[in-house]
């Protein structure tokens, strides 16, 4: 199940906690009110319709003014945003992956994006989550669903929780680069998908995890 983030749900949020600084002219999201955002935007995520690939690159068309890639052109724009995926992502600890269907699959480890039991991006992994977004921003002829991941420790209901927060959180970094809205989807599936055992401390490791899915959307 995909879950989007409305763009009107996000933007009724936003403008409800702005307050305007008089010494520099720029509106601001007061302090007390972050938290208020983040929780209403997971509220958001967890409480959408579900949208299918074709809804959603049709929203992104439209909605953020985006021209779509020639079908005949989709083989090369992806394999172009690959190259630059790998160069800029050298050395992050983030693996890129292309999937027999053409996607892009970025899979990001939780002990590089996130402290343990936290839904919170670590400070180290900024910079890479910045440089991404700029790709991103650079080929947004395509949609991002982003999907969190947990290992089997603790309760299914925390697990799932914690997964959907852990998406978010990295849909709302990618959302402040300036991404557009209409391109990105987060989703959390807690641990329902495993890629190794978790029974040992690596693989419960490799099972903590946020994945970025990257499709071509079609002018045709």
């Amino acid at each position: 199940m995909k879950l989007t983030l409305p763009l009107a749900i996000f933007s009724s949020l936003l403008s409800g906690c702005l307050t305007f600084d008089a010494y520099t002219g720029e509106s601001q999201v007061s302090n007390s009110s972050k938290g208020a955002i983040a929780g209403s935007i997971i509220g958001a995520v967890i409480g959408a319709s579900t949208a299918s690939k074709e809804d959603r690159a049709k929203q992104a068309l439209i909605g953020a003014g985006i021209g779509g890639v020639a079908g005949g052109g989709i083989g090369y724009y992806m394999d172009r945003q690959e190259a630059i995926l790998r160069k800029e992502l050298i050395g992050s600890g983030i693996q890129v992956e292309r999937t027999e269907e053409g996607q892009i699959e970025l899979i990001m480890p939780g002990n590089i994006t996130f402290e343990v039991g936290s839904a919170t991006v670590q400070s180290s992994f900024t910079d890479t989550l910045t440089s991404l977004a700029k790709v991103l921003e650079e080929y947004d002829d395509t949609l991002i669903t982003i999907s969190g991941h947990t290992d089997s420790t603790g309760g299914s209901a925390y697990n799932q929780l914690l997964s959907e927060q852990r998406a978010t959180s990295v849909a709302n970094f990618l959302l402040r680069e300036g991404v557009v809205i209409e391109r990105i989807a987060a989703v959390g599936y807690g641990e329902l998908y495993p890629i190794a055992s978790n029974d040992n401390a690596a693989g419960r490791a490799e099972n903590r995890r946020v994945e970025i899915t990257l499709d071509a959307i079609s002018a045709e």
